[in-house]
């Protein structure tokens, strides 16, 4: 592993901690999390920054529009961002790093230079629509009809969990185009303008009060072939085109934030006294082991990335550590925080007159339920650790994880 930077790149650090320090004052406000017009509005201000910058795509190959950096400064890029504290990929993730890199890698010349400009300048917003209420991580279960008239697919079905629905302009949509029994043979990936007749969404509620996720109910919605990515029944191959890039070093700027959360958990840990409790001190010992170990990991992977051109196996054995690991460290906030920990508003002052951010910590505390499910769940992941990385024999057909 050789992550030495170069002169370029240290140039790139300083270049890029400037403009964060001259842009991020002139920012507005953060808005509500429940004030879906406004965090429109923010995100996508943010991503029209970062495009006029040059700092949009970062990781885009230039001939998609993108920076073309290389991991290193995907890594300096992330690094900094966090440090200085700049608004993440937002509402713009399912185009910035799902949606946007596929019709980059599958696409045709027309859809890569119909779509992907506006996904770079924040001018759309794309959801997701894969799972369905029976097909989560099973998703060549799924059961969304799309049936092939003219120059036309009609798509009948419903998906659930679907990313920013509420705000998209366009939905990368999975549907079966072969038979019932054709499983992962069977499904084609299509590009889906939300605006289309036969679409209604209805927002789901999670426990944050937030409704970033919604189901889908799609009646005769016509989409035109020409917006199929990929040929007709390859969309599996295509998906896990989608999924390596969600997959591969997607979760690093979390992990950053997890690092930062983690050393305020230990600050709250002293202030509060429990530091004297050698159980707290092990735990935030092995979170920070644990953390340490993931960046090595990342940078690991990255090396890997920069010398052959091919992300390794580290990308599943990351998500699968981080995720439980993510868990552990909301939960021991929560403790930390005894019963400030029942108030999702700010707590002013504490008993000694100092502020207490508990607001911050148990939205991530509620958020971080969803670390082990998003994104393959931990079974899943353990699955394809034993059988791809491993090289175990393969769980028995009718076996539950």
């Amino acid at each position: 592993m050789d992550l030495r930077a170069t002169p370029a790149e240290e140039a790139f650090r300083a270049d890029l901690r400037a403009w964060l320090t001259a842009t991020l004052p002139l920012l507005p406000e953060k808005p509500s999390h429940t004030d879906w017009d406004a965090r429109r509005v923010f995100d996508t201000t943010w991503q029209r920054l970062l495009f006029d910058a040059g700092y949009a795509g970062i990781d885009w190959p230039v001939e998609a529009g993108g920076r073309g950096a290389s991991p290193v400064e995907q890594l300096i890029f992330k690094e900094e961002c966090e440090r200085a504290g700049a608004p993440y990929v937002g509402l713009g993730f399912v185009g910035l790093l799902h949606a946007g890199p596929t019709i980059n890698a599958e696409g045709s010349l027309l859809q890569r230079t119909t779509y992907l400009p506006k996904i770079l300048s924040g001018d759309h917003v794309w959801c997701q629509g894969f799972s369905e209420p029976g097909s989560g991580s099973d998703l060549a279960s799924m059961r969304t009809r799309a049936v092939r008239d003219g120059d036309d697919y009609v798509v009948s079905g419903s998906k659930i969990w679907t990313s920013h629905a509420e705000v998209a302009d366009y939905c990368e949509l999975l549907v079966r185009t072969g038979t019932e029994e054709s499983r992962h043979k069977g499904i084609t990936w299509l590009i889906m303008d939300m605006k289309s007749p036969g679409i209604e969404v209805r927002p789901l509620m999670t426990i944050s009060g937030s409704t970033e996720f919604a189901e889908l109910f799609l009646d005769e919605v016509r989409i035109p072939v020409g917006n199929r990515v990929g040929e007709e029944n390859d969309g599996w191959r295509v998906t896990m085109v989608t999924l390596s890039f969600e997959r591969g070093t997607g979760f690093v700027g979390e992990l950053l934030e997890s690092m930062r959360f983690l050393r305020e958990v230990a600050e709250l840990a002293k202030r509060t006294g429990a530091w004297g409790d050698p159980g707290i001190r092990r735990r935030v010992g092995q979170l920070t082991a644990t953390f340490d170990g993931l960046w090595a990991l990342t940078k690991r992977t990255v090396s890997e990335a920069q010398a052959t051109g091919i992300p390794g196996i580290g990308g599943t054995v990351f998500k699968l550590s981080y995720s439980e690991a993510g868990q552990q460290l909301a939960q021991l906030s929560m403790e930390l925080l005894g019963e400030a920990g029942l108030l999702l508003d700010p707590l002013d002052h504490t008993a000694d007159g100092q502020s207490l951010e508990n607001g911050e910590l148990v939205e991530a505390w509620i958020k971080s339920f969803n670390l082990t499910i998003a994104a393959g769940t931990s079974q899943i992941q353990r699955n394809i650790v034993s059988e791809r990385i491993l090289g175990l024999p393969k769980e028995p057909a009718g076996v539950k994880s």
